[in-house]
């Protein structure tokens, strides 16, 4: 495979349909048909001789796509399993440390967490005693900085303490879903290093997107905005666990992810989602039942054990890790090139957007300065739809669309980019505005963003024809 310039000649590496732009990489992914050859060749393997693929050929190929991850994100190889999603990575860690928790114990996470990791927060919760887990959310939104929320949460994690109750783990984003911004991860791992709170880190967005170190800890100062980047991007040593997606931003099919789990708490897990063959009973019960799917004479620590087969399921998307790789380091010029572009290009796109709409870019600050929320591959920009609580009118009297109706006016809103103008990007409110986010990815341009200016200024105002919003400044 030869090496091919970012934007519109990379196209031809990808099955997306002439007619569609994709401007919202960052929910599926999409990847490359080298990659996708890859797995057919691996399914029509399975296919040929399934017990031979399942039974040998894939652990086989399974180690050898850990390995390959480990080395991108800097960790031993039998610290790194995989998982079919994120959600499922967080889902795993809390479900093996539930029978550890103890009255007080306190989940700590922010206001911006995905909605179904939250969901499964509330699970965990209802099925555990109603004294041995407690949720603190703690709430923010823009304008705000980065030190500004890791003093938030520290001070939560101390009023927790203050409460008589015991912080015993945080929930941390990398990148957050929606608003699109890159969270100060490093910073809240550090935190929960020094005030003794276990770390998991939902990377949903992550690998292949910014760069992740799991063997160096950050140990500097809180920055302030902007300040110090080297110092501090992407280093994650010393975080308990931390789940990421690879069909997203890596360029593996879906769905395949992986999970991080620190040496110091492996021993706390002993079971997958669902229960398979690698379960490890507690010591005190029946040893564990021999695997038939086990690696006969394989070099492999219980945790590796324990995830290497999970019910039967088409695990070929992990298997093509390494193809995925090595399309990004022979096609796009490696890994710093992806993670440079990225950037530069989701901040480039919603500048222009931006410009265009005449709102702004979420999570700005004054100066030359780039703000650290927006140093990754999406961004978020404001439409000039306001959102106004109670009846209409409220607010003194503004102008805009009542809060009940944002559900509505979302949907609306989406299903016409998908159907009339071949492109989608997420609509969501926030801070009293609708907004909208941005993906850029390699097979994008500026061009693409350009072209998304006019199609958002005529679906603002058929949104507000449609639903009589009145007319709304663009401008605070």
């Amino acid at each position: 495979m030869a090496a091919t310039p970012f934007g519109a000649p990379m196209r031809q590496h990808f099955l997306l349909d002439p007619s569609y732009r994709n401007l919202n990489h960052g929910s599926f992914g999409t990847p490359p048909s080298p990659v996708l050859t890859t797995q057919q060749t691996l399914q029509r393997l399975a296919e040929s001789a399934p017990d031979e693929f399942l039974r040998y050929t894939q652990p086989t190929a399974l180690r050898t796509a850990r390995h390959a991850l480990a080395r991108l994100l800097h960790c031993p190889p039998q610290d790194l399993v995989t998982v079919k999603n994120a959600t499922t990575g967080v889902a795993t860690v809390l479900h093996n440390l539930a029978p550890h928790f103890a009255p007080g114990d306190t989940l700590l996470y922010f206001s911006t967490i995905y909605g179904a990791v939250e969901n499964g927060l509330f699970a965990l919760r209802d099925h555990l005693p109603a004294t041995h887990l407690r949720l603190r959310k703690i709430p923010y939104a823009f304008p705000i900085s980065p030190p500004e929320l890791v003093q938030r949460f520290r001070e939560t994690i101390r009023a927790v303490r203050a409460e008589g109750a015991t912080p015993r783990i945080a929930v941390l984003e990398t990148v957050v879903s929606l608003p699109g911004v890159r969270f100060p991860f490093e910073w809240l791992v550090r935190v929960c290093r020094e005030e003794g709170v276990w770390s998991l880190v939902d990377a949903a967005h992550g690998v292949g997107m910014i760069p992740l170190d799991l063997g160096v800890a950050f140990t500097g100062e809180d920055p302030g905005e902007g300040e110090g980047e080297d110092e501090w991007m992407g280093k994650v040593g010393g975080v308990d666990f931390l789940t990421s997606n690879l069909h997203k931003w890596l360029y593996t099919p879906r769905s395949a992810a992986i999970l991080y789990v620190s040496p110091a708490r492996q021993p706390l897990m002993r079971t997958t989602l669902p229960t398979s063959w690698g379960y490890i009973p507690a010591p005190a019960e029946t040893p564990p039942r021999p695997s038939v799917m086990a690696t006969p004479g394989a070099d492999q620590t219980a945790f590796e054990a324990l995830f290497e087969f999970v019910a039967t399921a088409d695990d070929t998307p992990y298997l093509c890790a390494p193809a995925a790789l090595q399309f990004r380091a022979a096609v796009c010029g490696g890994e710093r090139a992806i993670y440079a572009y990225l950037e530069a290009l989701a901040n480039a796109g919603a500048d222009l957007v931006a410009r265009g709409l005449g709102t702004e870019v979420l999570g700005d600050s004054p100066g030359p300065q780039r703000s650290a929320w927006r140093r990754c591959a999406m961004n978020n920009v404001r439409l000039p739809v306001r959102v106004v609580q109670g009846p209409e009118g409220g607010e003194g009297n503004k102008a805009g669309l009542r809060a009940e109706m944002v559900p509505v006016v979302v949907d609306w809103m989406q299903r016409r980019l998908v159907e009339e103008y071949r492109t989608f990007v997420p609509v969501f409110a926030h801070a009293g505005w609708l907004w909208v986010r941005l993906s850029a990815q390699v097979y994008l341009d500026r061009s693409d963003f350009e072209w998304l200016v006019p199609v958002l200024k005529e679906l603002v105002g058929r949104v507000t024809e449609e639903f009589k919003l009145g007319k709304v400044s663009p401008h605070l």
